[in-house]
């Protein structure tokens, strides 16, 4: 095909395709702020690369097998893209030395786009070999250029990758600590009653004022850099998603329920969450949809109310809390919902769904149950609603 295109239409279409990936490649590795523009190479490489990757694993039947290829997309996406990156801009000057009229001297072979697209590569990655060599001014240009080119490419994915890999790990610290403070996965009912004691108040504004943090470090990071997005949890039952959700659950229950605890900065925290999902929907433009079931009964909110007031909390007539928390869900349910479907997760329940272990009582070693009971009570989290 490249032997049917005219030298300057091949010279041209090189150029563009080179502006095209190095433009790319800085929106997604330097530039540190969301991009709106509709067409970009990295957002129809993930758009293909997820849909048919998520429909290769729906055809998995085992949950575990399943949710282990879903955690494999992340990063290989990341290392694939860096790939489709550098095979664009060794085509493009292989495109750009072809349209310059193929002027290189070759040791045992003829010129051609075949030889042209084998000097860029060997240029772009710096591997000198000398058996094929530029002859004209322009097409030393070239390999100068694409060489500097190549070198500061490999550069910036060197810095690019350890900083999403520093951004997932400290994504994923303060999810890791929600286990043993709101269960497994993750509840609003749960937290707030773990956090049901003498002093538990103060101990929940400042869990949410860090959560508050959490939640604006989130956005900038998975706006910045979407990729994050995909990557997955340590644990099955755990994820950002969850986690975020669970905070929005508790910090609407608390603005709605609880009016003497830690309103202030439950409405902070709830602020900048929300944020955080309304504007993660955008960049993957999942538009809010209704959810097809109620994830808080009218009887759960009374166990939850009950819960409270068992444990001193002064609680408001329940018809007004039901209607207010009603509104809030509203402003953040529908964003989540979308964005859990698109990413394959799930959104945590209001209360447990049943007696269970957190992520910490269980082991692959296969510890003694009277031993995780003991460890359990002692801390107060084994007894759920």
């Amino acid at each position: 095909m490249p032997h049917m295109i005219p030298a300057p239409s091949a010279f041209v279409a090189g150029v563009a395709i080179f502006l095209i990936v190095i433009w790319d490649a800085f929106e997604a590795i330097i530039l540190p702020r969301r991009v709106t523009r509709r067409f970009r190479l990295a957002r129809v490489f993930y758009k293909f690369t997820w849909r048919n990757w998520k429909f290769v694993t729906q055809l998995i039947p085992s949950r575990k097998r399943r949710e282990a290829l879903l955690s494999f997309y992340g990063p290989l996406s990341l290392l694939v893209l860096v790939g489709v990156w550098a095979v664009g801009l060794v085509l493009a000057f292989g495109l750009m030395q072809y349209g310059a009229g193929s002027a290189v001297n070759i040791t045992g072979g003829q010129p051609g786009f075949a030889m042209d697209v084998y000097l860029s590569g060997t240029t772009f990655f710096t591997l000198g070999l000398g058996d094929v060599v530029p002859r004209t001014a322009l097409a030393r240009g070239l390999v100068v250029t694409e060489a500097g080119f190549g070198f500061g490419f490999l550069a910036a994915v060197i810095g690019y990758l350890p900083f999403i890999y520093g951004s997932f790990s400290k994504r994923e610290v303060n999810i890791s600590l929600l286990d043993a403070r709101a269960g497994t996965p993750p509840t609003a009912g749960e937290l707030l009653r773990r956090h049901a004691y003498p002093g538990g108040g103060e101990v929940l504004r400042l869990l949410f004022k860090d959560w508050e943090f959490w939640a604006a470090e989130l956005m900038e990071s998975h706006l910045s850099y979407p990729v994050l997005a995909f990557f997955r949890s340590q644990h099955d039952n755990q994820s950002w998603i969850a986690a975020l959700t669970a905070i929005l659950d508790s910090c609407a229950l608390v603005r709605v329920a609880v009016p003497d605890t830690c309103q202030r900065q439950a409405e902070l925290t709830f602020a900048i969450a929300r944020h955080a999902a309304v504007d993660l929907s955008q960049v993957f433009k999942t538009p809010p949809r209704a959810l097809p079931n109620n994830r808080l009964a009218a009887e759960d909110l009374k166990r939850i109310r009950d819960m409270l007031a068992q444990h001193g909390l002064k609680m408001g007539n329940f018809s007004e809390m039901e209607e207010r928390l009603a509104d809030l869900r509203n402003m953040y349910e529908p964003y989540l919902f979308a964005l859990a479907e698109y990413l394959s997760l799930s959104l945590p329940p209001w209360i447990p769904a049943a007696k269970g272990k957190d992520n910490w009582q269980t082991t692959a070693w296969g510890r003694s149950a009277g031993l995780v009971e003991k460890e359990g009570a002692a801390i107060g989290v084994d007894d759920h609603f």
